[in-house]
C-alpha cells in the first residue's frame, strides 16, 4: 500500500495552520497548483478527503482532524531523527553560551575544556560565572545555551544530565584541637563555629542546613565572598568551613595550613548537571557532551569525585 511522502504530510499541516492553500504556498516557496496536486495525490492515496475548501479559507475535515495529531508526530520524529544525525557535524562546531556556577567553575572547567576540545575540534564556549538563581533566570531568558549547576533545579521543564557528585569536606586549621582527631565524626561539630559563603547562595544554604542539624554555629558576621576567602579565614584560626572536594583537589596542598577530612559518618554532597532548555535545536548534541564530560570527568576526576549516569 502507497501512503502519503513527508512532503506531502508536511504540505497539508502547512494549509490546515496557514488556513489556505495560497498563503501555505508563500511560506512554503513553492507554486499553488504544485501544492495543490500533491495534496490531492495524498488524499488519493489515503482514500479520505482531509482538507476542506471554502471562501473563508481552508480547515481540516472531520477525518483530517483525525489525521492532524498523528501527522504531526511523523514529523517531530524525523525532525529529531535529522538532528541527532547533523547535530554531531554542525552543532560541534558552534560557540555555545556556557553558565556555571562560581564555586565549581574554575575548579571542573579546566579538567574538562581541553578535553572537549580535543574531542570537537570545532567546538567553542564562551564561559560566564553566575549564581544557581542567576544560572536559571539566565537559561530560561536565552541568555545561555547551557548551563553546570547543583541540584535541585527550580525552573521547571528544564532537560537535566546527571554529571557528578562532588562530596563537601570539612577544613580546619592544623592548629586546631579537631586537627589532632583521627576520625572526624558529625558529632565533632557540636558548638563549633563554622564559616561559610555570603548568605542566600545555594552551597551557603546548605551548609547553613547541615550546621543546624549537628549542632554548630554559622558565624554570619564573618561571610566569606569566595572559596578562597574562606580557606584564608580557616587558616587564620577564625573557625571552621566546608569546602567542595574539586575545590580541595585544586587549590590545597599539604603546605595549606589546613587539614581536611571528610565526615566519617556524614555524606554530604553536591549534584552537578547540565541543563538546558527542551526546545534547543542542539539538543540532541547537548546529550553528546553530557555523556563526554561524564567519560573525561571519570578519567581524570575519578578519584575526587563520583560520576552521575542517573539521578
Amino acid at each position: 500500500m502507497k501512503r502519503p511522502s513527508l512532503k506531502q504530510i508536511e504540505y497539508i499541516l502547512a494549509v490546515a495552520k496557514s488556513g489556505s492553500f495560497r498563503g501555505a504556498a508563500d511560506e512554503l516557496g513553492i507554486s499553488q497548483p504544485t501544492l495543490t496536486a500533491q495534496i490531492a495525490r495524498a488524499e488519493e492515496l489515503l482514500g479520505a478527503k482531509l482538507l476542506e475548501r471554502s471562501r473563508s479559507g481552508a480547515y481540516f475535515t472531520p477525518v483530517g482532524r483525525l489525521f492532524e495529531p498523528q501527522a504531526r508526530r511523523v514529523i517531530e520524529a524525523m525532525e529529531e531523527l535529522g538532528q541527532q544525525v547533523g547535530d554531531s557535524r554542525a552543532n560541534e562546531k558552534a560557540t555555545y553560551r556556557l553558565g556555571v556556577k562560581g564555586t565549581l567553575g574554575p575548579y571542573l572547567l579546566p579538567q574538562i575544556l581541553p578535553a572537549l576540545r580535543e574531542a570537537h575540534p570545532g567546538l567553542r564556549f564562551y564561559v560566564r560565572e553566575d549564581s544557581p538563581l542567576g544560572l536559571e533566570e539566565g537559561i530560561a531568558h536565552g541568555d545561555y545555551d547551557l548551563i553546570i549547576t547543583s541540584l535541585p533545579i527550580n525552573t521547571p521543564d528544564l532537560v537535566q544530565e546527571p554529571l557528578l557528585r562532588e562530596k563537601i569536606l570539612l577544613a580546619a586549621s592544623q592548629e586546631h584541637p579537631l586537627s589532632k582527631v583521627s576520625v572526624w565524626q558529625g558529632k565533632h561539630l557540636a558548638g563549633e563555629q563554622v564559616l561559610t559563603t555570603e548568605h542566600g547562595h545555594q552551597f551557603a544554604r546548605q551548609v547553613e542546613a547541615v550546621c543546624n542539624r549537628l549542632g554548630a554555629e554559622v558565624l554570619r558576621d564573618y561571610e566569606g565572598s569566595s572559596l578562597d576567602a574562606l580557606r584564608l579565614m580557616v587558616v587564620m584560626g577564625m573557625g571552621l568551613a566546608f569546602l567542595p572536594a574539586l575545590y580541595v583537589e585544586s587549590e590545597i596542598s599539604a603546605e595549606s595550613g589546613l587539614t581536611v577530612k571528610e565526615l566519617d559518618d556524614e555524606s554530604i554532597a553536591r549534584l552537578h548537571v547540565l541543563a538546558w532548555r527542551p526546545s534547543s535545536p542542539a539538543r540532541g548534541f547537548y546529550k553528546v557532551l553530557a555523556k563526554d564530560i561524564r567519560e573525561i570527568i571519570g578519567a581524570r576526576l575519578g578519584h575526587a569525585v563520583q560520576v552521575l549516569d542517573s539521578l
